[in-house]
């Protein structure tokens, strides 16, 4: 694949920062809520009783947290030192190899993400790859899923959502969708290889074609994923866009083949180059655009608009509904890291940030 050219017209409404139009009076101000010197978050999600937690970004082999919860307005290893302590030798299967995407579950347990992999692009380590259930109110692992049945060694599993007792994962490295079944632990995949979860151009971030550390294009296939408020329908896209939608009976019944299913995928919104999303009660998606520093509003029609622009908004990745109507926005920069800029020295600007927009939606807790 060729360099592509930049587009000068990439993104619509790259007039400067600023709000959309019909942003309420009063709300809509970027307010920093988290800062750190030294590490690089991809993340945030925020416990009812107002406990924050990030995953975190190694910028040094066996050096930092994969897992921290903020206190007192800076990240400690959680659920302890032990998980966050894994290193070449170890087993992969009790700590964390490489935390990927964190949420609070509809139970209210914090549930963690592990690709498995120790590095972008390396396949995953046997027991690495798994879901992880934490209980917060003791502070303990309450049962880790191997994901690893459902991985081979290009595997990248990157972010995932519940459906009731039904988990959706995507596999950024290996194009598809893996489905979980919290009962059984049974997993399956879906859509392997379809043109919907294959990125169809290299990623970009603030105008510039990136690439892994070793100089390759980066392709980063399905990986942002939404449920609608009703639990019917799934949002996917590669890291690239467009979003898609697809019935969610036609993930969870195993029987369907892939060519049943394919009849059923729909173009919802031709998203760019995305970090992270959010949805709302109300259906509205919230999804980041890495080239034009701005959040997109993605209504239930699929029509969208720009619901905030800011040039601090570098790379804003998986992003978090507070019950008060707050936006959490982890201004993440992963495009500066040596991961994704060729591996160049690291260009991160610190104190890298997690800003809360005040703007009145609701949360979705399938």
């Amino acid at each position: 694949m060729t360099r592509l050219p930049l587009l000068a017209a990439l993104v619509m409404g790259l007039t400067g920062p600023g709000l959309a139009a019909d942003t309420p009076p009063g709300e809509g101000a970027l307010k920093p809520m988290l800062q750190s010197d030294s590490l690089v978050f991809n993340g945030v999600t925020r416990a009812q009783d107002g406990r924050v937690f990030s995953p975190f970004q190694r910028q040094t082999k066996d050096k930092g947290i994969e897992l921290g919860e903020w206190r007192d307005g800076k990240p400690v290893a959680y659920p302890n030192e032990a998980w966050n302590g894994w290193k070449q030798g170890d087993d992969p299967a009790k700590a964390f190899v490489a935390v990927n995407a964190i949420r609070m579950g509809p139970e209210g347990d914090l549930w963690v993400l592990d690709k498995g992999a120790a590095g972008m692009g390396e396949a995953p380590l046997p027991g690495g790859p798994k879901l992880v259930q934490i209980d917060i109110a003791t502070n303990a692992v309450r049962r880790v899923y191997p994901l690893q049945a459902a991985t081979t060694d290009k595997s990248f599993i990157d972010d995932f959502r519940f459906n009731g007792r039904k988990v959706y994962l995507t596999d950024a490295g290996q194009p598809g969708l893996v489905v979980l079944d919290l009962d059984s632990g049974t997993l399956h995949r879906v859509l392997d290889n379809h043109w919907s979860t294959i990125a169809q151009r290299p990623l970009t971030g603030q105008g510039r074609v990136l690439r892994d550390d070793k100089g390759k294009l980066l392709a980063i296939h399905a990986d942002q994923l939404e449920v609608s408020p009703d639990g019917k329908t799934f949002f996917y896209q590669p890291c690239t866009g467009p979003l898609y939608s697809i019935e969610t009976r036609w993930l969870d019944d195993e029987k369907a083949g892939d060519a049943e299913r394919e009849k059923h995928v729909k173009l919802f919104a031709p998203t760019v180059a995305t970090g992270g999303t959010a949805i709302d009660a109300a259906g509205n998606i919230y999804a980041s655009d890495t080239d034009a520093l701005r959040i997109l509003k993605i209504a239930p029609d699929g029509s969208t608009s720009t619901l905030v622009q800011d040039p601090r908004l570098v790379w804003v990745d998986a992003m978090w509904i507070d019950d008060e109507g707050g936006l959490w926005i982890p201004a993440a920069q992963m495009n500066r890291t040596p991961a994704m800029n060729g591996g160049e020295s690291s260009a991160v600007k610190f104190p890298t940030t997690i800003y809360r927009l005040q703007f009145g939606a609701k949360p979705v807790r399938n």
